[in-house]
C-alpha cells in the first residue's frame, strides 16, 4: 500500500508543553498542525483539534482515526505542499506519471450548517500548475441532510511530465457564524503515488 505523503492528516499528532500561570503550572497539549500545514486562512475563533465524534457530531467510519479538524464561523483553509523530490521520489519516477490520488473525509455538526471545499494542485519544478481538482464547494445543512463523514477522492493521471509538488488544501466554515468550531470537520486526508 502506497504511503500517505501529508503530514499529520488527522490532527492526532500532539506537542505536550509546561505552562505556567501565576502559581498554577498547567501541561497543555498543543496541535502540532501549525508544524506541518500552513494556515491560509484562519478565521473566526480558528483551527482547533477536536476528539470524536465532538459535539453534535458522528464517529468516524475507519478505526484509528480518534480526531479531527474543526473549523469556525469565518473562513478556515490549511494547506501542504509535498516536495516530492524531498520525499525519494526521483525526476524520472515522476515524468513516468505515476497515478496520484489525494482522498479527503469531511462532516458537519447536527445543529449547524456548514461549507466544504478543497483544492489540490500537481505543480512543476517552478510551482506552476500542471493539473488541478477542485470540486465545487458543500454545503450540509442538518435539515436535509444527517452530516454525517463523508470521502471525496480523486485520482490524477496522464498529466504530463514535470511533476515535482502538490499542494493538498482544504478546510471552509460555519454557515451561521456562531462563536467556536460550528464549521466543517475534516480528518483522514491522504495524498498517496502509485509508482
Amino acid at each position: 500500500m502506497a504511503r500517505n505523503l501529508l503530514s499529520n492528516p488527522s490532527g492526532e499528532e500532539q506537542r505536550i508543553h509546561d505552562m505556567v500561570i501565576g502559581s498554577l503550572r498547567l501541561c497543555i497539549c498543543l496541535p502540532e498542525e501549525l508544524d506541518s500545514w500552513e494556515l491560509t486562512e484562519n478565521g473566526g475563533n480558528q483551527w482547533k483539534v477536536e476528539d470524536m465524534p465532538g459535539d453534535c457530531g458522528h464517529d468516524f467510519c475507519k478505526d484509528g482515526v480518534t480526531k479531527y479538524f474543526a473549523t469556525s464561523y469565518e473562513l478556515c483553509l490549511k494547506r501542504q505542499v509535498i516536495d516530492l523530490l524531498l520525499e525519494g521520489y526521483s525526476s524520472e519516477q515522476l515524468d513516468a506519471q505515476p497515478a496520484v490520488t489525494v482522498e479527503d473525509w469531511y462532516c458537519g455538526r447536527t445543529d449547524c450548517g456548514c461549507t466544504y471545499q478543497m483544492t489540490v494542485c500537481l505543480l512543476d519544478e517552478n510551482r506552476e500548475v500542471i493539473q488541478e481538482f477542485k470540486p465545487e464547494p458543500v454545503t450540509l445543512n442538518p435539515e436535509s441532510d444527517d452530516c454525517s463523514w463523508k470521502q471525496v477522492s480523486h485520482t490524477f493521471s496522464e498529466y504530463g511530465t514535470g511533476l515535482r509538488f502538490i499542494s493538498f488544501e482544504h478546510g471552509g466554515q460555519d454557515t451561521k457564524y456562531w462563536d467556536g468550531w460550528f464549521g466543517v470537520r475534516v480528518t483522514g486526508s491522504s495524498v498517496t503515488i502509485e509508482v
